[in-house]
């Protein structure tokens, strides 16, 4: 039986439970500098003047969300083709989104969203950079069903659908579901450089607050250097390497087990749907024209695991690369199979590597200047003139310097721009090597650059604009790139294929 959305309806009842804690939580949000005053001072106020207090303020909440849950009301103009949202309580505001505009419908569910067995419906459509609207309070059935009727751009849509609704639900069936083993794979064996950083970062800061603790109770010499010689440096030195690296598995594997977890990818009306997650669950679609950039990413261990990351960028009204990138639809742990199978059904085909061109020898260069030389100098100004207990860390250089010189090494390694007739591809990585699938016909512009000292060598840089990110490759041969950039345009203007 199909939903009536014609009419306004508001969300699920307890839909007001999921208002309450939004209500709630942008308060503390707002207000947490004054809590925090207060929270010091609770000892010293009157235990029925905070309880009164907080008891008003919990009532008023309640009844804020439960004005926003009454007052939020949605439904479907059929004459005019737009999804009409109502919300508001004092200022009052009429939402209308033409159907045509919508271009991704997403069905989330939170912690608390599945203690109360509801979902939260997001639109995003053309010509902003923000979810248009969100419905916080939504049955799974009547979310499908809106989903649906959304994504549908056909103005007859009463008669064509109610005929091909049945056709469609039966054509949908499982496509790939990425197991619990390889999830385990994923988690054990990426993200090493972020996490290790982030708890490198952590230990070092616990070790300086030791320091500052034994200066600020007046010991002239820190108790702990009678008990400490070269001997017990190393060891020390070796158990918080195995325990950060021991955590940095642990947090991984937590973190992708928690975020992918159940993720299954559904074949439905010549798109995929996809659904994952543990706590908070995520339902999501992907049209192949939609697609602009596809990534597939693997380091070493992966590649003896048979396994790869996917990474899936479409098109989005965002200009700023690094919130694309957070927009990017990622798929872990798939198989050699699985990929190929997502490649041929996204992009027609698997991609092939063609003519490869490969950076300068002038990038290991420049990054040894940017990533040795200038951070070293400016280490040992600090050192010797600022801080002399930096050179307490000398330690760490020679790890340093190791880590460094084998990305760059490899790093320059694996950089290549290959051309086909259909596809550029991009490959980049030291230890994660991605390929970047790009069809020409997707580029909307095309950036050279050199700068006037490149220019007595013949180097310069090109950076591709889509719709759903760029690709940029440097410290390459200008003559080359201008080639490349003329042939790839030729095709954007001759090609009858749609950018989207």
């Amino acid at each position: 039986m199909k939903s009536d959305f014609s009419s306004p309806q508001r969300q699920s009842l307890v839909g007001v439970v999921v208002m309450f804690g939004d209500t709630l939580q942008s308060t503390l949000r707002s207000l947490w500098p004054f809590l925090l005053v207060w929270a010091f001072r609770i000892n010293q106020m009157n235990r029925l003047y905070v309880v009164t207090v907080i008891g008003a303020a919990l009532i008023l909440t309640a009844v804020i969300a439960y004005l926003k849950f009454y007052n939020f009301t949605f439904f479907l103009d059929e004459d005019n083709e737009e999804f009409v949202i109502r919300k508001g309580i004092l200022n009052k505001s009429r939402i209308a989104i033409p159907l045509d505009k919508i271009q991704q419908v997403n069905i989330n569910q939170s912690l608390i969203q599945k203690f109360i067995g509801v979902h939260s419906l997001e639109v995003d459509t053309a010509g902003s950079s923000k979810k248009e609207v969100t419905i916080k309070a939504i049955t799974h059935d009547l979310a499908l069903s809106l989903k649906e009727r959304l994504l549908e751009s056909e103005k007859n849509y009463t008669g064509e659908t109610e005929a091909t609704d049945n056709s469609r639900r039966d054509a949908a069936h499982p496509y790939i579901s990425i197991s619990f083993a390889s999830l385990l794979k994923t988690g054990i064996t990426s993200n090493y450089a972020r996490s290790f950083a982030l708890l490198f970062a952590f230990v070092i800061t616990i070790y300086q607050n030791i320091e500052d603790y034994f200066e600020g109770e007046g010991y002239e010499n820190d108790p702990l250097d009678e008990y400490v010689n070269g001997e017990v440096l190393i060891k020390f030195a070796a158990f918080i390497a195995l325990a950060i690296i021991v955590l940095t598995l642990l947090v991984n594997l937590s973190r992708t087990i928690l975020k992918y977890f159940g993720y299954t990818i559904t074949l439905q009306n010549k798109s995929l749907l996809l659904s994952y997650g543990l706590l908070n669950t995520k339902n999501t679609i992907i049209r192949p024209e939609k697609v602009q950039i596809v990534a597939v990413g693997r380091n070493y261990f992966q590649k003896k695991m048979d396994i790869q990351d996917v990474r899936i960028s479409q098109a989005s009204n965002n200009d700023d690369a690094k919130e694309q990138q957070k927009e990017a639809i990622e798929i872990p742990g798939c198989s050699e199979v699985e990929k190929d199978e997502l490649l041929t059904f996204l992009l027609g085909q698997v991609p092939q590597k063609g003519e490869g061109l490969k950076p300068n020898i002038r990038k290991i260069i420049l990054n040894t200047v940017r990533f040795i030389i200038i951070p070293l100098a400016l280490y040992f100004v600090f050192a010797i003139w600022f801080y002399n207990e930096l050179f307490e860390y000398m330690i760490f250089l020679p790890l340093y310097l190791a880590f460094i010189i084998s990305m760059i090494y490899f790093g320059y390694r694996n950089s290549r721009l290959y051309s086909t007739k259909d596809f550029i591809i991009k490959q980049s990585g030291a230890w994660d090597v991605d390929n970047e699938f790009l069809a020409p016909h997707k580029i909307q512009a095309v950036r050279l650059t050199q700068y006037f000292w490149q220019k007595k060598a013949n180097l310069g840089a090109i950076k591709l604009y889509t719709a759903g990110g760029n690709l940029t490759f440097s410290v390459a041969d200008y003559s080359r790139l201008k080639e490349l950039a003329n042939y790839w345009l030729y095709n954007v203007e001759t090609t009858d294929k749609n950018w989207m």
